[in-house]
């Protein structure tokens, strides 16, 4: 094992960044008055939550007071959900797409046991959403549509401002997991229909354990935790004011780094891609012909296992992610390569780099270095190389609810 390590797997967890660890420590010291008391020692913590809502709120293009604190982005699309369904009692239908996060998927799946109907949008073989599709999903008992800004596995931006307006038009609220697109490409929701927008702040460089709920002005809105008045009545329970200051300023670090990411950084990932691609047969980008996210390279290779991948990659420092649902025990491919239809021999072998402003040349020359051997290995003693389909199956069945 080496001692260099080259983080490749950002869409998973960033690191803090130095500036946001500094803003967080003198609120595990000599600041760790409680926001909701009345005298001045607990006033001033209140100052430090507004303005880490205002950088926040600067970020998304909203208004500070559209701006819900919560613990991640697990609960924040749990409570958009959640609302919406509360709000209009009489609606029994949602729609959402095959390749969400599991936070929404699986929340639908529950749901779906409580009486209500779930539409599953899915996605062509490049991972893009139809709107066209959703159009047709829309019943008038539409509660709400959920579908997400980009996607985690293969970094593809979906068109959530348009899917906002056909939502609208029909009379459901629309909601988007924004977690891996917030910091990387420009949000403006201040002139987008979209309602709720969830994020997460370990995706940009705060730390594990924060996230936000943007609630746009006038939406019908019901509490998911209840009990004391914190965040004006709308989250019970006592602000985790280092982790709110601290996603406050990672929102600053990500307003004044955009350019990077879509500048150094995506150049640093398309010569990852151009590299593996030259180097190694039988590789393709998945989703590579859509829009995507700056920093997230999903690559396919043919005729191996993904988690042997990993595990060969992470003896030499390099840490990425798999594509596939292996390295949990499942020798199924993950539910986004199969509702694209990705063919089998190469869904197994998918490994997702994903990179950030912390990312380096080095980094990637590391995986342009390493890859290449450990591919040819992995070929050498595997039973599939001979060109015979895994498991007997030509392509990935399209995921099912």
């Amino acid at each position: 094992m080496t001692d260099k390590v080259h983080y490749l797997d950002n869409n998973a967890t960033t690191r803090v960044a130095p500036e946001v660890e500094e803003a967080m420590k003198p609120f595990f010291g000599e600041l760790y008055g409680n926001p909701s008391s009345m005298h001045f020692f607990g006033g001033t913590n209140q100052k430090y939550l507004d303005r880490a809502r205002e950088s926040v709120a600067r970020l998304l293009g909203a208004g500070p007071e559209e701006i819900l604190f919560t613990s991640c982005g697990t609960e924040s699309d749990s409570t958009a959900i959640w609302s919406a369904l509360r709000a209009f009692p009489e609606k029994k239908h949602l729609v959402t797409t095959k390749v969400e996060h599991p936070a929404v998927l699986n929340l639908c799946k529950y749901l779906e046991t409580q009486g209500y109907r779930v539409t599953y949008l899915g996605v062509d073989a490049e991972g893009r959403l139809s709107l066209d599709e959703l159009k047709a999903a829309l019943a008038p008992d539409t509660a709400i549509v959920s579908v997400m800004w980009a996607n985690n596995e293969t970094g593809v931006v979906f068109p959530v401002e348009d899917a906002a307006r056909i939502a609208h038009s029909r009379g459901a609220l629309f909601h988007t997991d924004a977690v891996q697109a917030v910091g990387k490409v420009p949000i403006n929701l201040a002139e987008s229909k979209i309602d709720m927008l969830s994020l997460s702040g370990h995706k940009l460089h705060a730390p594990k354990g924060i996230g936000a709920l943007y609630i746009k002005k006038g939406t019908r809105f019901s509490p998911f935790l209840m009990g004391g008045h914190q965040e004006r009545g709308r989250r019970a329970g006592t602000e985790n004011v280092p982790y709110i200051v601290a996603l406050g300023r990672a929102a600053e670090l990500a307003l004044e780094k955009m350019g990077e990411e879509n500048g150094r950084v995506k150049a640093l990932r398309d010569r990852l891609e151009q590299g593996l691609l030259k180097a190694v047969k039988n590789a393709r980008v998945n989703g590579g012909g859509a829009d995507r996210l700056p920093n997230t390279s999903h690559i396919g290779f043919e005729y191996v296992e993904g988690e042997s991948i990993l595990i060969m990659l992470s003896e030499k420092g390099i840490c990425a992610s798999s594509g596939s649902a292996c390295t949990s025990g499942s020798l199924e491919p993950s539910h986004v390569m199969m509702s694209m239809g990705v063919p089998q021999t190469y869904a197994h072998g998918t490994i997702r780099f994903s990179l950030s402003v912390y990312s380096t040349d080095e980094d990637v020359d590391a995986v342009l270095r390493e890859v290449p051997p450990v591919i040819e290995r992995l070929r050498e003693i595997s039973p599939f190389a001979d060109g015979k389909p895994l498991f007997g199956m030509d392509a990935c069945e399209p995921h099912k609810h």
